[in-house]
């Protein structure tokens, strides 16, 4: 398998390449390609594939949060209360 290009990721160069990528196009530039990215996936795997990772990250955070975990989330959700969503007017 080919190496790959480009810096070490998490070295200082790195660091600098996306520094200068954000100076360059701005902040949208990230929210626009990772909407690309996501759309791909979609395409490709479908819907399953989300319910699947979704399914293993929740095993995973049960496994090494605990079950209190999902009782404190709660309480805290709770507290703050349920709030309407905007119309479209108010957006």
């Amino acid at each position: 398998m080919p190496a790959k290009r480009g810096p070490e990721p998490g070295s200082q160069k790195a660091k600098h390449g996306g520094q200068a990528v954000r100076e360059k196009y701005g902040p949208e530039f990230y929210s626009r390609i990772g909407k690309k990215g996501g759309e791909a996936v979609k395409e490709k795997r479908g819907p399953a594939f989300y319910a699947e990772i979704g399914k293993k990250g929740g095993e995973s955070t049960k496994r090494v949060q605990g079950l209190e975990f999902y009782s404190r989330i709660g309480k805290k959700g709770g507290e703050r209360g349920r709030t309407q969503p905007k119309t479209k007017t108010e957006k």
